[in-house]
This record gives structure tokens, sequence and C-alpha cells, in this order.
């Protein structure tokens, strides 16, 4: 059964960094485009960056251009979201995501996403 397990969350103060991670037991891995999105209390999913399966593509959400950074790394089935400059407006549960089709474009929706980890809480203190 494939699995995605997120870690790397926590607390930190405005302007602070946090790497999250997300390890995949799937053997298309390398075939998969991946993408992270978040969660914040009373509020829809959205989306927040994706990757192309090389890694050679990226797209990011508006709200974290510049600050946030996808990359992973396929020798190691592990997606990356390196988180710089936080705000509290960041604080949210975030999810990585495999999408529903090898080498699909890098949508921003989450139902071109099929498979999804359970989550991990980052939560960014004024």
């Amino acid at each position: 059964q494939v699995q995605l397990v997120e870690s790397g969350g926590g607390l930190v103060q405005a302007g602070g960094s946090l790497s999250l991670s997300c390890v995949v037991s799937r053997r298309t891995f390398s075939a998969d485009v991946m993408g992270w999105f978040r969660q914040a209390p009373r509020k829809e999913r959205e989306f927040v960056a994706a990757i192309s399966s090389s890694g050679a593509s990226t797209r990011y959400a508006d709200s974290v251009k510049g600050r946030f950074t996808i990359s992973r790394d396929n020798a190691k089935n592990t997606l990356y979201l390196q988180m710089n400059s936080l705000k509290p407006e960041d604080t949210a549960v975030y999810y990585c995501a495999a999408g529903r089709h090898w080498y699909q474009p890098l949508y921003d929706r989450p139902g071109e996403y099929g498979t999804w980890g359970q989550g991990t809480q980052v939560t960014v203190s004024s």
C-alpha cells in the first residue's frame, strides 16, 4: 500500500524557517508529480507548491513564492519543502500529495492529486 509520511513540522517564530520532508513508499515515485498543500482551521485546503517528476519544473502559490522551495530526491523517494521567512498566516497542517497520473501537469487543484499523507502541523507565532 502506498504511503506518504510527512515530518518536520513544529512551532517557529515569525521570520524563522522550517523544512518539511515527505517519504513516499511507492516504486513509481520518480514518475509522480508531487505537491504540497496546506489547510488552516475553518479554511479549504490550498495549494502551496508542485514539482515535476524529474524536479526540473516547479510551481508555487503567489503567497509563498520567493519564500518556499520545493525539491525532491528520487533516489531517496523523498519530497521536501523548505520554508523561510515564515509568517503567522502560514500556520496550517501541511500535506504532501502524489498526482493521479504520471507526468501530469503541475496542477494546483487538490482533486488532481490522488494519494495524500497524514499531514504535519506548522505553527508560526507572531
